[in-house]
């Protein structure tokens, strides 16, 4: 073992650095589609062809603080995961993907609070058309996984976040509590590891968007370092749990997916009730879902707009997949597999 990092399996293989401003540009596309509710980072990923590049690098970067951690060889162990991470992709993806939170989060916190109606319906359609994502990406049904039951777990998923989401009144959460901002952190960044599931989303849901956003803006480096631990634990622990079940459970995981999307609608759907100040001063009443009020045109032609581009976006990835498989190579032609 005392040979392995001369092993040509021990480092990631050479990105040539002409590609680093391209790298740059898709950072910047990944880190924009993370600030815009349901646009999903990873299908801009997937879109731009990195997805699987990152996601491996990824676990690079996990498996050596484990190593770390736990042994045995403890420095050279992690040193020898680090050296099969493409750093020449990550640095440049995460400069862009900076680059982009911290100069559109304060165009999209403005959008958002001075236009809620219009707002929400740009991301009523963005998610309502992502629905589709998990859902094509449904593996073929086997004799274990009946029709019935797959309906039963999307029904259960959508009222379960139906049910959540009403529990935010559609409300902003001005000041949350730092421990419920790590936490939330941790279940956002999944989005990066999951096509078609937007961290912005979640955080829109659970009424913490605006306020995350107005902390990148106004460069609230408390907020938003407790947002980055939790973003770290979300990667080092529930990210390897999603990969588990969509590996072993990929069809009911998805499915529940599907359901948990469309069930979160109910925070977006553009009409709601605003927030009154009780006898108590405290704002309740927020987030009832209301009729179309006026604006009602904007609002529709925006969720028609996000669906279309969640759509082209869709078509896009689903070209680029199909002509990736008819450049792949034969496996029954390729080299033998590694000893």
């Amino acid at each position: 073992m005392t040979h392995s990092s001369t092993s040509g399996t021990e480092t990631a293989p050479a990105r040539p650095k002409r590609l680093i401003p391209l790298d740059l540009v898709r950072g910047f596309l990944i880190g924009s589609a993370e600030l815009v509710p349901g646009v999903s980072g990873g299908t801009i990923a997937l879109v731009t062809g990195v997805y699987d590049q990152l996601i491996d690098s990824a676990a690079h970067v996990v498996l050596a603080a484990k190593r770390l951690v736990t042994g045995p060889d403890r420095i050279s162990a992690a040193l020898a995961e680090l050296r099969r991470t493409d750093w020449f992709l990550v640095v440049p993806v995460l400069l862009g993907m900076a680059t982009a939170v911290f100069t559109v989060a304060g165009v999209m916190e403005s959008f958002v609070t001075g236009h809620p109606e219009v707002a929400r319906g740009l991301f009523f359609g963005l998610v309502a058309a992502s629905i589709a994502v998990p859902l094509r990406m449904l593996p073929a049904r086997t004799s274990r996984q009946p029709v019935l039951l797959g309906v039963l777990a999307f029904l259960a998923a959508a009222a379960l976040a139906f049910w959540m989401t009403s529990l935010a009144g559609g409300a902003d959460v001005e000041n949350p509590p730092l421990i419920a901002v790590f936490f939330v952190a941790s279940i956002a960044v999944c989005a990066l590891v999951i096509p078609g599931v937007s961290g912005s989303f979640f955080l829109l849901a659970v009424g913490m968007y605006s306020t995350t956003l107005r902390a990148v803006d106004t460069r609230d480096f408390g907020y938003i370092g407790i947002f980055m631990l939790g973003a770290i634990l979300g990667l080092a622990v529930f990210v390897n749990i999603l990969k588990h079940v969509l590996h072993n459970h990929r069809w009911f995981t998805l499915i529940i997916m599907a359901g948990l999307m469309f069930g979160s609608l109910r925070a977006l759907w553009p009409w709601q009730s605003a927030a009154e100040v009780g006898a108590d001063g405290e704002p309740h009443g927020a987030g009832g879902l209301l009729a179309p009020t006026d604006p009602v045109l904007g609002p529709i032609l925006l969720a028609v707009l996000g669906a279309v581009v969640v759509i082209a976006l869709i078509i896009v990835e689903a070209r680029s997949a199909a002509a990736k498989d008819q450049t792949a190579p034969d496996p029954d032609e390729g080299e033998n597999p590694r000893p």
